[in-house]
């Protein structure tokens, strides 16, 4: 029970308190509870969503992005800006980059990008929901937190001393892989969507994972969270088009 409130304290801004400071092996497990938390997430968006049926697709599709982000806090948001503004501003230069991203203040290309993205988000909800395709809203959650558990098994932890590094040394890889294995079922036991979905993250998260391989060497807790967003977005937008 522990490694799954560790998931959803940091993954979420839902009132959790664990007794004590966890041991780092349950901080490890806690990475096979995201997937889970994922749904929960998307289990909530989609309750959401049908107690709110009768408003208007685009007001529905704002309210729903709105609670997306209070439920997660704008994490992963943050984590998107930051690595916004060190992909411009590193200039190519590894420690730049690494650099810029612990900055705290947010310039002008990271209100730009979140904007952006933000907007990709509504409109494809939007899109979405007079399609009446609330499917959407389980997978993208599911699958942007899936994402972590393909990264972090693969690549390496680049910021010594980070959550993301008791998380990559203590993860149970055999059981990262089942999970990761059952998820990939799921997604093609649902048909096209599935497909689609699962289609959207896995290219999207090739590509993010093989950029930071190629500027840092590895992943940070900011790029983690940058390809949740990017994932999350990806099959929104892909199941939109997918219509």
């Amino acid at each position: 029970m522990q490694p799954f409130l560790i998931a959803l304290q940091f993954l979420t801004s839902l009132p959790v308190r664990l007794d004590g400071m966890p041991e780092p092996q349950a901080v490890g497990r806690s990475l096979l509870h995201y997937p889970g938390v994922g749904v929960l997430l998307g289990a909530m968006l989609w309750l959401a969503g049908a107690a709110l049926d009768v408003t208007a697709a685009p007001l529905l599709a704002a309210l729903l992005l709105t609670g997306w982000v209070a439920l997660t806090g704008g994490l992963h948001l943050d984590g998107l800006a930051d690595s916004a503004d060190a992909w411009l501003g590193g200039f190519g230069d590894r420690e730049r980059t690494l650099a810029i991203m612990k900055d705290p203040r947010s310039g002008p290309i990271a209100v730009v990008v979140l904007v952006l993205l933000l907007l990709l988000k509504f409109a494809a909800l939007w899109t979405l929901l007079v399609a009446e395709q609330h499917l959407a809203l389980l997978l993208a959650p599911l699958l942007g937190r899936s994402a972590l558990l393909g990264l972090f098994l693969t690549t390496p932890y680049v910021r010594p001393g980070g959550l993301g590094q008791v998380l990559v040394e203590q993860m149970p890889r055999n059981a990262v892989h089942i999970v990761l294995g059952a998820i990939v079922l799921v997604c093609l036991a649902l048909g096209s969507s599935g497909w689609l979905a699962l289609a959207a993250a896995a290219g999207v998260g090739w590509l993010a994972r093989r950029a930071m391989c190629r500027r840092i060497g590895g992943t940070t807790g900011d790029t983690a969270g940058a390809l949740v967003e990017l994932v999350e977005c990806a099959v929104l937008v892909a199941l939109a088009l997918g219509l």
